[in-house]
């Protein structure tokens, strides 16, 4: 169980308005929840330990989705029912990456991880998504969804990776939806897992409650400003951006993966 500190120090408030402003941007702009930004911030700038941070960014997420997933519902970017089969399956594979969580050489899955994250970095230059492209479910697609989400659900339950990192690039490259139906609809998968996280994780006092208010808000200042700025952007300038943010995400795995095993 962690403590969180009944008081913070004046600057660390002000450090978490200003991670959530960027988190909230990022998040906009590549669909994604902004815990790999998140969560180092918090342990560099404020000195929580890993876990505090990870619950934190995690509750954190949620009023950051929802608005981000709004932003693009607006416009027409988002698959209802793909997310709610991304979900689906997500929650499920949680509970299994948690159980795998000390049964696995974490290693291993942190350098075929790494692996991945380098094939994808690849492909999204070979491919540019369209914007008028559709994801269209069929009995085969709607099987694959719920695939995906479980995969990621693993993943997130194992070393702690937000879904949005897998799921934009696999929805494009695979279901061949366009980059913004990709990013509305990975930001609408995060909430329910993000609720069903954060419920666990007030249980165990994993939360600073306060913190992830604060940066939630923030976010949400300038998570519509990232998706506007992704409707006004290329896809291959977005696969571009994209594609750099995964290689910062790479780099963090490699750094954990390198560490010595205490």
């Amino acid at each position: 169980m962690t403590v969180v500190p009944e008081r913070r120090a004046a600057s660390h408030w002000v450090w978490f308005i200003a991670i959530g402003l960027v988190a909230g941007f990022m998040s906009g702009l590549f669909g994604v929840g902004g815990g790999v930004l998140i969560v180092p911030l918090l342990v560099l700038l404020t000195r929580f330990d890993q876990r505090l941070a990870a619950g934190t960014s995690l509750a954190a997420i949620m009023p950051t989705a929802l608005v981000g997933a709004l932003s693009y519902g607006l416009n027409g970017d988002l698959n209802w029912i793909a997310a709610g089969l991304l979900a689906l399956g997500a929650v499920g594979g949680a509970q299994v990456g948690s159980f795998l969580l000390n049964k696995l050489p974490l290693r291993a899955i942190q350098w075929a991880f790494i692996v991945f994250l380098g094939a994808v970095i690849v492909s999204l230059f070979l491919v540019i998504p369209s914007r008028d492209a559709a994801l269209e479910l069929t009995a085969l697609s709607v099987v694959g969804l719920i695939v995906l989400g479980f995969v990621v659900g693993i993943l997130s339950g194992i070393l702690g990776i937000g879904g949005g990192v897998v799921v934009v690039p696999v929805l494009i490259l695979l279901f061949g939806a366009s980059d913004l139906v990709a990013k509305g609809t990975s930001l609408l998968m995060m909430i329910p897992t993000a609720i069903s996280g954060t419920v666990g994780n007030v249980r165990r006092r994993n939360v600073d409650l306060g913190a992830a208010a604060v940066i939630g808000v923030s976010a949400c200042t300038t998570v519509t400003l990232g998706a506007l700025t992704a409707n006004l952007i290329s896809p291959l300038l977005a696969n571009i951006l994209f594609a750099a943010f995964i290689v910062v995400i790479a780099i963090q795995l490699i750094v954990k993966a390198l560490k010595p095993k205490r």
